[in-house]
């Protein structure tokens, strides 16, 4: 089939087209006002690639268009959609595309309020070690993996599973498309409010994922009271995990440093060493989760396992240092809610306990704009020596209750760590181009940040790697 992915810089809607394209399919896609570090990768694939939608890019023998989730995408107003409207092109979404593809696969779909990036990844990076040619799909760019999206010659599937909606016309989550096989479930906080507005709408899909889990199945979850109550809709076989001692595989004698060591512990007591340059605590609750649903179905080696999470190197905007040569590490963490962005704040004052952490922190997504959500701001930043906030987006207000820069900016700076607004990438940098040297600068954010991430990292390896030298 020739396929074409009208909004290509989504992260599932790129990796999803390298499947295509892996499978044997004619790929090609458009976006527009997109920023790295997807807008950047997509440009790097083997296949056409359009800056901005118009009908002329939709090529004449077209089988299928896929639209992303957002409304702009899929609206009559986008010229690729009214055209194959036009035609009589069949429409699709890229999680019934997938999942349709992938119906007679053994698919495992990761899955969790987050973690669920970072597990896919180095679920599919160990698989790729152990010389099993797995599929996968993984919603963010690790420099473990050659590509985000693989179609593999062996049974198993690995598939990042979404819980957001499939798009305006469509609400049902994402992963319920998937035909799970297996799951691996990370965690269950309340997220998403503007289309999950209550916890029970939000825990809803994952109950319903569970069920679609067949007996012969495995459910490999970690140890919560949200997931225990929920997990008895799975029919299967369900193993749990913690970080903590528990009836299940658990993480011992963590000792954290630039490489963190510790023991997976199995439920039988077999203890295996594990050592992995990923910061944080939540880090090493993924290794726990992934390493035990690898073991529990036979996948891999024990041998392989610790080699294969020992080379791992983590994913784009997941905690990763961006600088090479500045003795003050700069290091972007997603921070799409209050759980990632406070995991990502405990992360850098675990590992960097004697230098005063800086967070430069864009408010994007609509729970971080919420009127209901301001409370999050008296706990975020906790630890933190300074904070600088960028204005969030307002598209979407009329969505949810949206608050303004001003109201976000009066509860963060109700607590003790200074707070200070900053409205451009210039008057960022200027604020930053004055530290002592000890410090550490996280910047936080789910978008473009001011353009931050590419901008910061070199005149840092510049300023501060000089200041090292004198």
């Amino acid at each position: 089939m020739r396929i074409h992915f009208t909004g290509l810089a989504g992260a599932g809607m790129s990796a999803a087209a390298l499947m295509m394209r892996d499978a044997g399919h004619l790929v090609s896609g458009s976006d527009q006002d997109v920023f790295p570090p997807m807008s950047t990768y997509v440009e790097g694939l083997d296949f056409p690639f359009h800056r901005r939608f118009d009908a002329a890019n939709l090529p004449d023998d077209l089988d299928v268009l896929v639209v992303g989730a957002s409304a702009k995408l899929g609206g009559e107003d986008n010229p690729e959609v009214a055209e194959a409207r036009r035609r009589g092109v069949q429409i699709t979404s890229f999680p019934e595309l997938v999942g349709n593809a992938t119906e007679s696969r053994v698919n495992t779909v990761v899955a969790g309020s987050f973690g669920k990036s970072t597990c896919t990844a180095l679920m599919a990076h160990i698989l790729v070690e152990a010389q099993h040619d797995a599929g996968w799909m993984v919603g963010a760019i690790s420099a473990s993996l050659p590509e985000t999206g693989h179609w593999g010659t062996a049974s198993d599937v690995v598939l990042e599973g979404d819980e957001y909606i499939v798009g305006p016309a469509d609400w049902r989550s994402k992963f319920l498309l998937y035909h799970p096989r297996h799951v691996l479930l990370t965690s269950l906080v309340h997220d998403h409010i503007n289309v999950f507005p209550t916890f029970t709408d939000y825990e809803a899909p994952f109950a319903e994922l569970l069920k679609l889990l067949p007996a012969e199945g495995l459910l490999v979850a970690r140890k919560s009271p949200a997931i225990r109550k929920i997990a008895d809709a799975a029919a299967c076989r369900v193993v749990w995990y913690d970080t903590a001692r528990c009836d299940g595989w658990w993480a011992d004698d963590v000792i954290y440093g630039d490489v963190t060591r510790f023991a997976l512990v199995s439920p039988e007591g077999r203890r295996i060493a594990l050592s992995t340059s990923l910061l944080g605590a939540h880090n090493i609750e993924n290794i726990v989760g992934v390493g035990a649903y690898l073991l529990e179905r036979g996948l891999v080696s024990e041998h392989v396992l610790s080699s294969a999470v020992a080379s791992f190197a983590g994913i784009r905007r997941r905690l990763d240092r961006l600088t090479r040569r500045s003795i003050v590490p700069v290091i972007e963490g997603f921070g799409s809610s209050y759980e990632k962005a406070r995991s990502a704040i405990e992360a850098l004052l675990l590992h960097y306990p004697q230098r005063p952490l800086t967070v430069v922190f864009e408010p994007h997504t609509f729970s971080w704009r919420s009127r209901e959500a301001l409370g999050w701001y008296d706990t975020v930043f906790e630890g933190a020596a300074r904070v600088l906030i960028v204005p969030p987006p307002t598209h979407g207000a009329q969505t949810h209750d949206q608050s303004s820069f001003e109201e976000i900016l009066v509860c963060a700076s109700a607590t003790s760590v200074p707070v200070e607004a900053v409205t451009s990438a210039e008057e960022a940098v200027r604020l930053l181009s004055s530290l002592r040297g000890d410090e550490v600068i996280l910047l936080l954010s789910s978008g473009p940040l001011l353009g931050l991430p590419d901008s910061l990292p070199p005149i840092f390896d510049d300023l501060y790697a000089a200041a090292a030298a004198v």
